[in-house]
């Protein structure tokens, strides 16, 4: 099911709705979900998308259909909502699909692999080339159907005890990352750890870890990770734009009424750029914030982007050798992250290296 034609049936059915609302609502049944999200209250951007997405699926649908969201372990653990959905114990998540690259290496082409596409190569992979049919038919194995859920844009590469000045000094180190760029980080010597975003700030503190990544400056600014490792680094090469999305148990969603079908691509659609959205608007205020507070800003050296970069072609190399639907996806993506890079090489990037070098 390709996403471009799926949106146009979803807008005809969203403007039927608006136009015929009392007809149209009242020939739905009511109905109530759970959405089970993989990331804490606190962190509005993210929890809020979903949260967000709840509220125009019930204003487009006229209060008919409602669907309540719950923050990890009300439900389901963070990284648990994957069988969540599979088995119909809730209906959808939102979550980071790349958290379950150790059932399928395969996933993380729902939100990032490193050196990849940024957020608005993402978007167009998905919505105008293939991205969308592939990682359905690759979800259909897991029993549910994808939706978009928004983009982190390119990520900060997290905040270290002490700053990284050669891949030496990188090597042995303990670090929190999610999915598929732990792979590369420890084929260049470090050790990475999966950990939930309400459990780092905790494991920073008490040393069981020497550096940690989540997102940007919002978001690590409320996790407070900066009071306990000040040296923030950038750029974040394993999330160029991480993708969120929402997954729908297929039988639930084969159930629902052509109208609510539109609605849930409609209201999925608008949380995915108003997510995207807000990251743009407050990170800049953020990052300042903690820089005034005593963080410290560094980029990685020359050297860990080198050994990163070719640990993770080797990477792909390997897995697609293995795991035949890796390999299917790896080889459309990296085939249109040539194409966007050569024209992304002529128009955004030569004019943001100009504007970014004007003192405005």
């Amino acid at each position: 099911m390709q996403r471009r034609s799926f949106i146009g049936r979803a807008a005809a059915g969203a403007a039927v709705a608006a136009v015929a609302a009392p007809a149209v609502v009242q020939a739905q049944a009511a109905l109530r979900w759970r959405l089970a999200s993989s990331f804490p209250k606190a962190l509005d951007t993210i929890f809020g998308a979903a949260e967000g997405f709840a509220a125009q699926v019930r204003a487009m649908s006229g209060g008919r259909f409602q669907i309540s969201v719950a923050a990890p372990g009300e439900i389901v653990p963070a990284f648990g909502v994957d069988d969540a959905v599979r088995t119909g114990t809730v209906e959808m998540t939102h979550t980071a699909p790349y958290y379950f690259v150790g059932k399928n290496e395969a996933f993380a082409f729902g939100t990032a692999v490193p050196f990849g596409l940024n957020a608005r190569q993402i978007n167009a992979w998905m919505m105008d080339g293939n991205g969308t049919r592939l990682m359905r038919e690759f979800y259909a194995n897991y029993n549910f159907v994808s939706f978009p859920g928004g983009n982190t844009g390119a990520q900060m590469g997290g905040f270290w005890r002490r700053e990284i000045k050669s891949l030496a000094e990188m090597r042995g180190q303990k670090f929190r990352i999610g999915g598929f760029g732990g792979r590369v980080m420890e084929r260049i010597g470090l050790v990475p750890q999966m950990i939930p975003a309400g459990e780092i700030y905790t494991a920073l503190e008490r040393g069981t870890i020497d550096a940690a990544e989540w997102v940007g400056p919002y978001d690590d600014e409320k996790l407070g990770l900066g009071k306990v490792a000040p040296n923030y680094a950038f750029p974040g090469f394993w999330e160029g734009g991480a993708a969120l999305e929402f997954w729908v148990n297929t039988k639930a969603f084969d159930g629902l009424s052509a109208e609510y079908k539109a609605i849930i691509e409609a209201a999925a659609t608008t949380a995915s750029k108003e997510l995207m959205a807000r990251y743009d608007a407050r990170n800049p205020a953020a990052l300042k914030r903690l820089v005034a507070g005593g963080v410290r800003l560094f980029r990685f050296p020359r050297d860990v982007m080198d050994a990163a970069f070719r640990a993770s072609q080797e990477l792909y190399a390997d897995i697609g050798a293995k795991n035949p639907a890796f390999k299917k996806i790896h080889d459309d993506y990296m085939s249109y992250r040539r194409d966007a890079n050569l024209w992304f090489r002529l128009s955004e990037a030569a004019y943001d290296d100009f504007m970014q070098a004007q003192k405005l």
